[in-house]
């Protein structure tokens, strides 16, 4: 359906999809995360970006092994993020978080598969949200080999501007979770790519739970009136026949 609404590329969420299978966010396994990512990019026409969480696996040899299943799967691209899952210590330290990106870059290249590595910085999303520390951890990742640098959380354009010459001339993924910017004022920032995350999956079960609630507590069925219609989903989601 987003294909026919005219956007160039896809990219999967992975707390979307752990949230469609009743699951948190990083709930999923590998081989789920794997056979995902073949569903996705064999059902449309566009590229896809993988969301690869941490490249499910801390050392870099293994997260190099972990993105050549992704490699084979299929998709135009794949990002590695820096969190560690740990509350005490959220990110890795830089010179691990940089050699993880790296093993990603070489993996890529050895697959011949040409997609797009993202390397993400997750600072504002886990409780450091220090500007100075994402750029230099972006830089770094630049340096390493990552096409795109990624820091979701930002939240001011002077911010993103700030990391667009940083990493320049590299290109910068922005998360637009909230109307903080318009895409004319991003692209204008200098950003390449923008990213909704799992905003979209959150805004359809906003609209499942307002039902819900409204036949719950009322009785009554007036957010189902204004739903997208029956008809016009099954015509976006229709396969030609041969």
């Amino acid at each position: 359906m987003l294909s026919q609404l005219g956007f160039p590329a896809l990219a999967t969420t992975s707390a979307g999809f752990a949230w469609s299978l009743g699951r948190p966010d990083n709930g999923v396994t590998l081989d789920e995360a794997l056979g995902h990512f073949r569903a996705v990019s064999g059902s449309v026409a566009l590229p896809v970006n993988a969301d690869f969480e941490g490249g499910f696996a801390e050392e870099p040899a293994a997260v190099a092994g972990n993105v050549a299943r992704a490699a084979a799967t299929g998709i135009a691209g794949l990002s590695i993020e820096d969190a560690s899952g740990v509350a005490a210590q959220p990110l890795f330290d830089l010179p691990l978080a940089v050699e993880r990106v790296g093993a990603a870059r070489q993996a890529i290249d050895e697959s011949g598969t040409g997609i797009l590595l993202t390397a993400r910085s997750e600072g504002y999303l886990v409780g450091r949200p220090d500007l100075d520390a994402t750029i230099r951890r972006l830089v770094a990742f630049a340096e390493i080999g990552a096409d795109c640098l990624y820091a979701p959380g930002l939240t001011r354009l002077d911010d993103v501007r700030a990391v667009v010459r940083a990493v320049a001339p590299r290109a910068v993924n922005v998360l637009a979770g909230s109307n903080f910017a318009t895409v004319a004022e991003l692209a204008e920032a200098g950003v390449r790519r923008i990213s909704v995350g799992g905003a979209l999956a959150r805004a359809a079960l906003s609209g499942f739970l307002d039902a819900a609630r409204e036949i719950a507590d009322r009785g009554t069925f007036s957010r189902l009136a204004a739903a997208v219609p029956f008809t016009a989903l099954n015509a976006a989601f229709a396969k030609p026949r041969d």
